[in-house]
């Protein structure tokens, strides 16, 4: 595993392409509503990136052969029981009550911003307002871990129980990863820290201790995305026939939030923090 420690300079590019990417969110904020189709709120986010922003978005025609075909929009948009790398689509229209995954990732000056967050398509149920803020504090829970000298695996150690705790399960197929001229780097940032034996028949399977080989020691400048997955029912998903989107396999409700974070010299600085969260906000949830 290389991980790559980035220098001033890269910072500071990271914390301009950080920044768009938050404000794509704040933009887009507005135009979530009933009757809008998923792709009208792609368009909407790819002409603000190229038009207003100046800038690539990072998921348009991402992928090389190990996807069937490239992904064919700007952001992903995961409704409802959609984990990851929703489509967005002119037939998916959004209705009152319905959750919502935007995941939008800014490539600026060739320095990637990486960041997600739910929106509740008018009036929420009592359950996906309950799994929308558990799966916000698994997130900021597992930022809380970061700073020098704190093993890379402290971040799962972290979300894991405050999600099953809640009767919630996390994702193990997808994880965070470091990020900044490459979408995706070393390491990978797993948001569980033991993981279930898929090879026993369902009713017999265990926990198992999950030990990461290649667990770190965090590091000023080192820079990653924490991104949990947290789902209504059983962790177990499954990749639909476009090559892309991700379900869960009993067709629950999932929920994601992402941050782009920066290992700083006594903790963390989020580098996508939004308008509507205040820099205080880890340490209080």
């Amino acid at each position: 595993m290389t991980v790559t420690i980035k220098s001033a300079a890269e910072i500071e590019k990271m914390r301009i392409a950080g920044k768009l990417a938050a404000a794509v969110l704040d933009f887009i904020t507005p135009h979530v509503k009933p009757g809008v189709s998923t792709l009208a709120l792609n368009d909407l986010c790819h002409d603000y990136i190229v038009n207003t922003q100046q800038a690539i978005p990072a998921p348009l025609n991402y992928g090389g052969s190990a996807y069937r075909i490239p992904f064919p929009k700007s952001v992903c948009t995961s409704v409802n029981g959609v984990v990851c790398h929703g489509i967005p689509s002119e037939k998916k229209i959004l209705k009152s009550g319905d959750i919502l995954n935007i995941d939008v990732t800014v490539i600026k000056d060739g320095y990637h911003g990486d960041t997600s967050k739910m929106f509740f398509i008018g009036e929420p149920s009592i359950k996906a307002k309950r799994l929308v803020k558990i799966t916000q504090e698994c997130m900021y829970l597992g930022i809380a871990q970061v700073k020098p000298g704190a093993k890379l695996s402290s971040i799962g150690k972290a979300i894991q129980p405050h999600a099953e705790q809640a009767s919630y399960s996390v994702v193990r197929e997808y994880c965070g990863h470091g990020i900044g001229l490459v979408f995706h780097e070393d390491p990978q940032v797993l948001h569980f820290h033991d993981y279930i034996d898929k090879n026993r028949p369902i009713g017999k399977r265990k926990i198992l201790a999950y030990n990461h080989d290649e667990d770190l020691d965090l590091a000023p400048g080192m820079i990653f995305t924490v991104e949990p997955m947290i789902n209504e029912g059983l962790a177990d998903v499954k990749l639909e026939a476009d090559g892309w989107t991700v379900v869960t396999k009993d067709r629950s409700l999932s929920a994601q939030f992402e941050h782009t974070i920066l290992v700083t010299e006594t903790g963390y600085e989020i580098l996508t923090l939004r308008a509507e969260e205040s820099p205080s906000i880890v340490a209080h949830a």
